[in-house]
């Protein structure tokens, strides 16, 4: 498997001097304006049926990469977007109803449609689950910036998968907007949609 830590390290680099970088007025520029991050995919929702990244034009997108078997980490950033999407829908329906929130597997061997569609159910009944081949989601994560790969025994079942845990704000034309501090809370996930998306 390819190594994309380097390039994972560059882009989120690059996105957090752009951050710096804002403009001076409230609302400014956004973080990750210019930023070579995304791009075309065709992968598998949980229903089995081929998604392409085209599907989504006209969408904002909030873009997570993650697996269902995750512990600890992806659970906890997942409820954090789902419920900051929550609480935009009740500030701004109809602007929260122009945001799609992806969330991405980089377990293809575990991560079938039937287990991504129980897990997704979890956070937000308008979350889309996809995974893939292995190659078809090493090409999207590199794509996005996002660093996997399988950690301890390769022969275990239970085997744990090390990634990048960022989320993503896309624009309606899959240009970057921003990374979602789903670190700090539902809160802090509701107001930066509530600035970016138009």
């Amino acid at each position: 498997m390819n190594d994309y830590r380097p390039f994972a390290m560059l882009a989120l680099l690059f996105a957090l001097l752009l951050s710096a970088c804002s403009g001076a007025s409230e609302r400014g520029d956004p973080p990750l304006k210019g930023a070579r991050v995304g791009g075309p995919f065709t992968l598998v929702n949980q229903d089995g049926q081929t998604v392409r990244d085209s599907d989504f034009k006209g969408k904002y997108r909030i873009v997570y990469f993650g697996y269902t078997y995750c512990p600890d980490v992806c659970p906890v950033d997942m409820q954090a977007l789902g419920q900051g999407l929550k609480m935009f829908e009740k500030t701004d329906a109809a602007r929260a109803a122009k945001v799609q929130p992806i969330f991405i597997s980089v377990d293809p061997e575990r991560d079938t449609p039937a287990v991504i569609k129980e897990f997704v159910a979890n956070f937000h009944p308008r979350f889309i689950g996809l995974t893939g081949t292995p190659e078809q989601l090493a090409a999207s994560a590199k794509e996005f910036g996002v660093y996997f790969a399988r950690s301890g025994d390769p022969a275990a079942k239970d085997y744990l998968v090390d990634h990048t845990n960022i989320a993503l704000l896309m624009g309606p034309e899959g240009e970057p907007i921003a990374m979602l501090p789903h670190d700090k809370g539902p809160g802090a996930v509701a107001a930066e949609l509530q600035r970016w998306v138009e």
